[in-house]
């Protein structure tokens, strides 16, 4: 293979990226980078040049890639810059075809949601009521994992929204579609005892069910302000944010129940494949359950 004439080539392609699309330098540097990687992997191989490397060869080297610890994205990345590059040689008449075509990067496991355990989440569930700031705080907290709220459906809750005779909350999610969820009996109280204090910061024209001292809706940001400021104030492991919160619902409710499709449901999920990032129940737990559940798994009495 002719090493200078594939040098100059990606060379080309690099002065065409600053030139005519006029890329950040940023970008233009990350190109190179990946596109170094390919040109030192097709140097090993028997070919004449950019046009005899085929789709085969372009998996071998995504393989390569990801037995050398990249992750799937940033191999994604390197196939992406492989087939721009293709395409700029295909325009040039170098090659006929585009062997990236149709690669795709190994895919990256997901990343387990960050939770609190039981005791984490009981140390912030103790928030200590002595105003309506700390009042409404309590009545957040414990909705949120009560429910499994997202942190846009509490937001956007109001005051009319939520049955606390019938312990039951409407919430409208992603797609605009609604969803009823239960609210725990804590949640209830601690609601109940929010909306004594409301008064004190809500006008009689205001809807929202969380307001703050100025009478205004609560923020997103001023949620996870307040979350964390408890955190760190009681002493959780970790940072506290809303999602966390929303995550350890999920989690906790599938490690004792192991109903996915109620998690499901419970958390407004369209896709159960969504969900099943919560099925990281301890081994013990699953062997209980299979033994008590599968008719071939089940001891014979001696």
């Amino acid at each position: 293979m002719h090493i200078d004439v594939q040098d100059r080539w990606l060379e080309a392609f690099i002065h065409h990226l600053q030139t005519e699309r006029q890329l950040s330098p940023h970008t233009c540097k990350n190109y190179r980078r990946d596109l170094q990687q390919l040109l030192a992997f097709i140097y090993l191989q028997p070919l004449n040049g950019w046009a005899d490397l085929q789709s085969t060869q372009v998996r071998q080297f995504a393989a390569k890639l990801h037995r050398e610890g990249q992750g799937g994205r940033s191999i994604q990345r390197v196939l992406s810059a492989t087939r721009t590059f293709y395409k700029y040689l295909h325009r040039e008449g170098v090659v006929e075809h585009n062997p990236a075509l149709g690669v795709q990067a190994p895919k990256a496991p997901r990343k387990l949601p960050n939770t609190l355990d039981v005791d984490q989440t009981a140390i912030l569930m103790d928030i200590p009521v002595s105003d309506a700031v700390s009042a409404r705080d309590k009545a957040m907290v414990e909705l949120i994992y009560s429910s499994g709220l997202r942190l846009a459906e509490l937001v956007s809750l109001n005051v009319t929204d939520p049955d606390l005779a019938d312990g039951s909350l409407v919430v409208t999610g992603k797609g605009q579609k609604d969803r009823q969820l239960p609210i725990g009996s804590k949640a209830v109280d601690a609601l109940q005892r929010w909306l004594g204090y409301r008064d004190e910061f809500a006008g009689l024209d205001q809807t929202a069910l969380f307001v703050s001292n100025r009478g205004n809706r609560l923020s997103s940001r001023a949620v996870q302000q307040r979350m964390d400021h408890w955190g760190k104030l009681l002493g959780v492991q970790g940072k506290v944010h809303p999602h966390r919160l929303r995550h350890s619902f999920a989690s906790h409710m599938l490690e004792s129940s192991g109903d996915l499709r109620a998690v499901q449901e419970l958390l407004g999920h369209a896709d159960i494949s969504t969900t099943q990032i919560y099925t990281h129940l301890d081994f013990q737990h699953l062997m209980e359950v299979y033994e008590k559940a599968h008719p071939r798994a089940q001891k014979k009495n001696d």
